[in-house]
C-alpha cells in the first residue's frame, strides 16, 4: 500500500517539479522478475528509477533508515518502505552476501531488483568495473537484466547535499539482456563475462569515461590507506 501511495504521490511530483527526461520506459518487461542494474552517482539515484520506472523496483538501502526514532524515524520508516527500499546492514563476506540474498528473494517473488553493479558512487564520474553479484543474481533467478544510464542525478543530488536541487536528469532504460549464455552462476568465469557485457552497455548509454578498475569507498585510517597504497598497480 506504501509503495502504490509513494508512486502514486511522489512520481508525479517528481516529473512536474524536477522533469526528468526518460528514454525507453518501455523496455523494462511488465511483468516477471527483472534485474534493473545501473550506473551509480547520487544517493537519490534509486528513488528516481523507482519512481520514473514502468513498475515499482526494489533496492538496498542499510538498516539505519529503518530503525530511527519518534517522528523523524517513522517518517524515514514510512519513506524508503515506499519507494520499495530493502533494510539490510551493509558490509562485506556475510553481509554482502545476506544482500544479494535479499534481491534474490525479491526476484524470485517475480518483482524488479535494481543493483549498482559499481558498488558505490562515482565521485569523479567515471564508470568503474562492475562487481560480479549482478551476474550472480540474474542467472541464478532466471531474469532478465535491463541496464540503466543515469546522468544528473549527481547535480541533483550531489554528494553531502541534503536536499534536492533543480537540475534535469535523464534516465535510459535499455534493452533486456540474456545473460545466460554466458554460463552457470556457479561459473566465476560466467559472472565475470556477464558482468563485463552489462557494463559495456551501462557506459554506451551513458558515456562515462571507463576507470577500469574497482571503485572502493575511502579509506578508513591509515592501516587501510598503506595497504591499499601497496595493492595498487605499480606498486613494489
Amino acid at each position: 500500500m506504501l509503495t502504490l501511495l509513494a508512486r502514486a504521490v511522489l512520481g508525479p511530483l517528481l516529473r512536474l517539479v524536477f522533469r526528468p527526461r526518460v528514454v525507453g520506459r518501455r523496455r523494462m518487461p511488465a511483468r516477471g522478475p527483472v534485474v534493473v542494474a545501473s550506473n551509480h552517482l547520487s544517493f537519490i539515484d534509486s528513488v528516481v528509477i523507482t519512481l520514473v520506472a514502468r513498475r515499482p523496483v526494489s533496492f538496498l538501502a542499510k538498516a539505519d533508515y529503518f530503525t530511527g526514532r519518534g517522528l523523524k524515524g517513522a517518517l524515514s520508516r514510512a519513506f524508503f518502505t515506499g519507494v520499495g527500499a530493502i533494510p539490510v546492514e551493509r558490509g562485506a563476506g556475510q553481509a554482502a552476501q545476506a544482500a544479494l540474498d535479499a534481491g534474490r528473494a525479491k526476484l524470485d517473488d517475480g518483482l524488479a531488483f535494481s543493483i549498482y553493479p559499481e558498488g558505490t558512487r562515482s565521485r569523479d564520474g567515471r564508470l568503474y568495473r562492475g562487481r560480479t553479484g549482478v551476474a550472480w543474481l540474474a542467472l541464478t533467478a532466471g531474469a532478465p537484466v535491463v541496464p540503466v544510464a543515469l546522468r544528473g542525478t549527481d547535480e541533483l543530488l550531489p554528494v553531502g547535499a541534503k536536499r534536492p536541487r533543480f537540475a534535469r536528469v535523464t534516465v535510459e532504460f535499455g534493452e533486456p539482456m540474456d545473460v545466460s549464455g554466458f554460463g552457470p552462476a556457479t561459473s566465476g568465469r560466467a559472472r565475470r563475462q556477464a558482468t563485463d557485457a552489462i557494463m559495456a552497455e551501462i557506459g554506451r548509454m551513458s558515456g562515462q569515461p571507463l576507470a577500469g578498475v574497482y571503485n572502493e569507498p575511502p579509506a578508513q585510517g591509515v592501516v587501510e590507506k598503506v595497504k591499499r597504497v601497496f595493492r595498487s598497480p605499480g606498486a613494489l
